[in-house]
């Protein structure tokens, strides 16, 4: 075992000191072992394989010897359980077959799902859920609908792009959108889209208490260490501890109808294979 150790050790020291391209190359492309452990063999080709096209000489070589460290470290560990442990203790039938069942009854319970899964969820039946648990959908954090400006602190069009975006009038709003298109850094409405504050404040990169203690009529701005302004004008806003509006929970009430069919389908076939069982005389009660 310290012999191991040892090969490894100098193995480490001795690639550490290839720095010419044609020690790397030839680390890399000749397939000779490059480590071994016990009668377990590592070659250059396998090594190769892991790395990257284009990774340069040095990272090739910390790349390789990442992974040649690891892999004799996961041979030496088991040497030394195998070698430790007792005999029930090195017994792992019992746990390799429950994990054989498991890893099959997943697999045919996912070819079953996907076989049979119904994924179209209707409005209708969003409505109909959130109406049903609207007490489920209290807000953590506020949501808004935003509009969202960077633009240059100096710029001309600063003050006419802040008087659109926070107009209610269909053109005003497609004029905002047009003239931040040739002179603003960004600018967006989250598509018209309830959006949480935990987003809108990444923009502004600060804590989205900090912004809306700092809002004032509607608007949230700061200027940033680049010498941009970062414009934000509150359309609507709802804070935590209020139900959440439906359309900012469609997506998550379709995923939990989703979710409960496929628990179905799962306690269905359950269901039905026991009574098959019981029925063939497969599966019996005393």
């Amino acid at each position: 075992m310290k012999g191991t150790v040892r090969c490894i050790l100098m193995l480490g020291i001795a690639l550490l000191t290839f720095s010419s391209c044609r020690a790397i190359s030839s680390l890399l492309h000749d397939d000779e072992v490059v480590a071994e452990v016990g009668r377990n063999y590592l070659y250059r080709s396998e090594v190769a394989s892991l790395i990257p096209d284009g990774a340069s000489e040095e990272d090739s070589l910390r790349l390789a010897l990442q992974y040649i460290n690891s892999w004799a470290a996961d041979l030496i560990f088991l040497d030394i359980a195998e070698e430790q442990l007792s005999k029930d203790e090195l017994d792992v039938t019992r746990e390799l077959e429950e994990y054989r069942r498991s890893l099959l009854k997943y697999r045919y319970e996912q070819r079953y799902i996907n076989e049979r899964l119904d994924t179209l969820v209707s409005d209708g039946q969003i409505d109909d859920y959130y109406q049903e648990h609207v007490e489920n959908f209290v807000l953590e954090i506020p949501v808004v609908r935003a509009r969202f400006l960077r633009i240059a602190a100096d710029s001309p069009n600063l003050g006419i792009i802040k008087k659109k975006m926070s107009s209610d009038r269909l053109g005003d709003l497609e004029e905002a959108d047009s003239i931040s298109y040739f002179s603003a850094v960004k600018y967006t409405d989250f598509n018209g889209e309830w959006t949480d504050m935990i987003s809108l404040s990444k923009e502004f990169d600060t804590d989205y208490a900090e912004l809306l203690s700092s809002m004032r009529n509607g608007f949230i701005e700061r200027r940033d260490m680049s010498g941009k302004m970062n414009v934000a004008y509150i359309a609507d806003f709802i804070p935590a501890g209020e139900i959440a509006p439906a359309e900012y929970c469609r997506q998550r009430i379709r995923n939990i109808i989703i979710s409960t069919r496929k628990q179905k389908l799962v306690s269905d076939l359950e269901q039905d294979l026991l009574t098959d069982a019981l029925d063939k005389g497969r599966y019996k009660v005393f």
